[in-house]
């Protein structure tokens, strides 16, 4: 077992859906996995594996922030061989071209943390999804309604801080194309591309920053089920 993943060799599948939450990783597991066997309570952030439509699917809480998500990325990807992990988690909307509940499958994360300019001595480092992955997801989301408008392929900010001291900067970067603000997806796209393995980015807008409305606890936990399903799919057959 790992340093923080109480699982032994075998236990974890090829394929990780992770959540930020625990809980919603315990719902994801109970939910939609058949035979779902939890593998670790190490820190209270569950893991599962069981199987989806056949196959081998594992659910992994990575916790809040992208030092906590890196931990475990990195020891699933190193420890674990893991081959994909998707992140389904919730974003807040930055515009009105979004609503909430709508789906954001991010091909590239932005963000203001230290992590890559530390790691890249200054460089910057352009966090993107694996083009399998998000091309499978996009796939997925439109393939009952082809026409639906709430699923958006695009660009996401990983913030560092969920109180930001100046919001206004990260609004600002609305007018180049990002859609959303999550606290995640660049350290975990930049993780799975040192190790060669790949990683996607899927967030259900669970907040607004423009509008003010937003969904409680117990929505984002439990009835986000839509881009579960989608991560799933694309998952299995990318």
């Amino acid at each position: 077992m790992s340093t923080h993943i109480g699982a032994a060799p075998g236990d974890v599948a090829p394929l990780v859906l992770m959540p930020g939450d625990p809980l919603r990783a315990r719902w994801i597991a109970e939910t939609f996995l058949t035979d779902a066997r939890c593998y670790t309570e190490v820190r209270g952030m569950y893991g599962y594996t069981g199987t989806w439509q056949g196959h081998r699917v594992s659910v992994q809480g990575s916790g809040m922030g992208q030092p906590s998500c890196a931990i475990y990325a990195t020891e699933l990807f190193r420890e674990y061989d893991v081959q994909s992990i998707i992140r389904v988690g919730s974003c807040g909307a930055l515009t009105e071209r979004l609503a909430v509940r709508d789906i954001v499958i991010a091909q590239a994360a932005c963000t203001d943390s230290s992590m890559n300019s530390i790691r890249f001595e200054g460089l910057d480092y352009a966090p993107i999804a694996d083009f399998g992955l998000l091309r499978a997801a996009s796939d997925a989301a439109h393939r009952s309604a082809p026409d639906r408008d709430d699923v958006h392929v695009g660009l996401i900010f990983s913030g560092d801080s969920f109180y930001a001291a100046r919001p206004e900067l990260t609004r600002r970067m609305v007018d180049f194309g990002v859609l959303a603000i999550e606290m995640e997806a660049s350290a975990l796209y930049t993780i799975a591309a040192g190790f060669g393995r790949r990683a996607l980015a899927i967030c259900t807008v669970s907040d607004h920053i423009v509008t003010g409305e937003e969904t409680t606890a117990q929505e984002r936990e439990q009835t986000f089920g839509e881009m579960v399903e989608i991560a799933l799919a694309a998952g299995t057959s990318a």
